[in-house]
């Protein structure tokens, strides 16, 4: 078993290294071993491109015959746009295969484990699964209720301030902690403020502090009061898709459109729906959603229970004022007792500034 999972970990850091490129696809990773040997590794890389099993495969050749796959999530059973994995590995001639996780993609889901267990080879299941599963929490979270895996980001001082009183909150964290943001932003598919957000701080929702993906600028504006000089609308850098309502300015559409932004007219007569705008960017394979709205944004996603995963920095710094703003605002929860709490919570320090995540029930 220690032995399995020092194949299996080297197979989930190999999945690890296309965070934010496989999307809507899983993370994958595959390796190899034939008589204390790795012959073969490989990861998916991209949604369209070869599977990790297929990569894994190829670079083994005739030595993957009698060979132990470890792979770290169930391979395919099903034709997509490549053929079933489970059943490349039979033809190469795999002697046991050891996996991570089941798929929970209604269309393997244990059709793979099947394949391969009637074709004589033995299957383990279950090997850092706990790992394997956080990999891919966006993945099993969109395929099973086909929505985004949202995570809600703040930046606040130790008093819970994300500005003075005066409306300065430029800049609350040090320097590391800003490109760990952009770290996270360029993992996403889509990143969603609110228009006051655009107005007060004219942002350009970018990974331009590093090397990285830009993701989709999803904006919610209800009567696209969004300015024509908005950075976001103007650089070309990344797509920027506006959500409004049936009160939308049509001139002031027109205008956008024209400068490329994507409007999407939803179903609500003044105020955008955030449930409808969810579904209609898992429409448009929008897997997880980075949330950098401002306290009335935050609190609205929390209010209906949207949220995934929290992502809180906190910097060592006090700035008080009754009337400074918070994280999260609205109508807010009336009894502790019903306080939303978080789970599998972690703490780490990112330069000067502290880090706290975790998952809501």
């Amino acid at each position: 078993m220690e032995q399995d999972k020092q194949y299996m970990r080297l197979a989930l850091e190999m999945a690890k290294s296309t965070t934010g490129q496989t999307a809507p696809n899983p993370h994958v990773g595959s390796v190899l071993v034939r008589d204390g040997q790795i012959v073969g590794m490989g990861a998916h890389l991209k949604a369209g491109e070869p599977h990790a099993e297929v990569h894994a495969l190829r670079m083994a050749q005739e030595k993957a015959k009698g060979a132990t796959a470890y792979v770290t999530l169930e391979p395919c059973s099903h034709q997509g746009r490549t053929g079933p994995c489970a059943e490349a590995l039979v033809k190469a001639g795999v002697s046991k295969v050891v996996i991570a996780a089941l798929d929970p993609n209604p269309l393997v889901s244990g059709n793979g484990v099947k394949i391969l267990k009637n074709a004589g080879i033995e299957v383990v299941v279950g090997v850092l699964e706990e790992e394997a599963d956080k990999l891919n929490e966006v993945f099993n979270k969109f395929i099973v209720k086909n929505t985004p895996f949202v995570t809600l980001k703040a930046a606040m001082t130790l008093d819970g301030k994300i500005a003075t009183s005066t409306g300065s909150s430029k800049w609350i964290t040090g320097e590391k902690a800003r490109e760990e943001v952009h770290r996270l932003r360029s993992v996403h598919d889509a990143i969603l403020v609110g228009v006051n957000t655009v107005i007060a701080d004219d942002p350009e929702l970018t990974c331009r502090f590093i090397e990285g993906r830009n993701p989709i600028r999803v904006i919610l504006d209800s009567t696209l009061r969004i300015p024509l000089s908005a950075k976001l609308i103007n650089d070309d850098e990344a797509p920027t898709w506006i959500f409004t309502s049936q009160s939308f300015d049509v001139q002031k559409k027109e205008e956008l459109e024209k400068r490329r932004c994507r409007v999407f007219v939803t179903s609500s007569q003044e105020q955008v729906d955030i449930q409808e705008v969810l579904q209609l960017l898992a429409n448009e394979q929008i897997t997880s959603l980075f949330v950098e709205g401002g306290s009335g944004i935050n609190g609205a996603f929390i209010e209906k229970r949207l949220i995934d995963k929290v992502i809180f920095f906190i910097a060592p710094k006090l700035v008080g004022g009754r009337n400074a703003l918070t994280p999260v605002s609205g109508k807010g929860i009336l009894e502790m007792n019903d306080a939303l709490q978080l789970q599998n919570a972690s703490i780490k320090q990112v330069g000067e500034d502290f880090c706290i995540e975790g998952y809501l029930k």
